[in-house]
């Protein structure tokens, strides 16, 4: 058991590392430059991919030995259950505020425009709202010792990526992301660090305005 649950970690972190690589600027720097055809449709198939590479680790993990590390009854079975369904709520709510057709590639090319900064409500609260509301439905699951080992490295993941992907937007938008950063946690809500509309509404205009002096 332990050895195949070795073989679950390291499919895991195989598939972290093709997702991460294959979101690498560079990546997309050498498509775009030597298969501009694809690189129109790179979103697209940066999305197919990350499904298609999935299904085989989530197939190793449905036929391993596995023993219950715990499985909720009784209310803390309609606790568990209803957060997880308010999280998948808050994630098509929050859908209003992304550029879906771009986000799952529908649209050709990156965006010829400089990068404008945008902060939904939930983002006034957490930096990375889909990934709180995707630990929220990982942990409120039932867990086996193979779910459990996933949970682990897909949370560490999701720190790690969060990370990552910080380094790119403060290289986007400057001081006023490195601000954000300041005030607002980054995977878990914390009572008393949040922005107001307000204070939101302020930050945008003040990176518009850096970013319409730098043309």
């Amino acid at each position: 058991m332990i050895r195949s649950h070795g073989v679950l970690a390291i499919l895991w972190l195989a598939y972290f590392a093709l997702h991460s690589c294959f979101a690498a600027s560079t990546i997309k720097a050498k498509v775009a430059k030597h298969w501009p055809r694809i690189f129109r449709r790179y979103r697209l198939l940066y999305n197919a991919s990350a499904v298609m590479l999935l299904v085989p680790v989530l197939v190793y993990m449905k036929t391993i030995d596995t023993v219950m590390v715990w499985e909720w009854s009784g209310w803390p079975r309609w606790i568990a259950d209803g957060l997880a369904i308010g999280a998948i709520g808050l994630f098509f709510w929050s859908t209003r505020y992304y550029d879906m057709k771009a986000f799952m590639g529908l649209t050709s090319g990156e965006p010829a425009t400089m990068p404008r900064l945008a902060l939904s409500p939930l983002h006034r609260h957490v930096r990375h709202p889909w990934y709180f509301l995707a630990l929220i439905i990982i942990w409120t699951r039932d867990m086996d010792s193979a779910f459990l080992v996933s949970a682990i490295l897909m949370t560490g993941y999701f720190w790690l990526g969060s990370k990552l992907e910080e380094r790119k937007l403060v290289g986007e938008f400057g001081p006023v992301y490195d601000e954000y950063i300041k005030r607002v946690p980054g995977l878990i809500p914390w009572p008393g660090r949040y922005l107001t509309k307000e204070q939101v509404d302020s930050m945008v205009s003040a990176q518009h305005g850096d970013a319409h002096q730098s043309r």
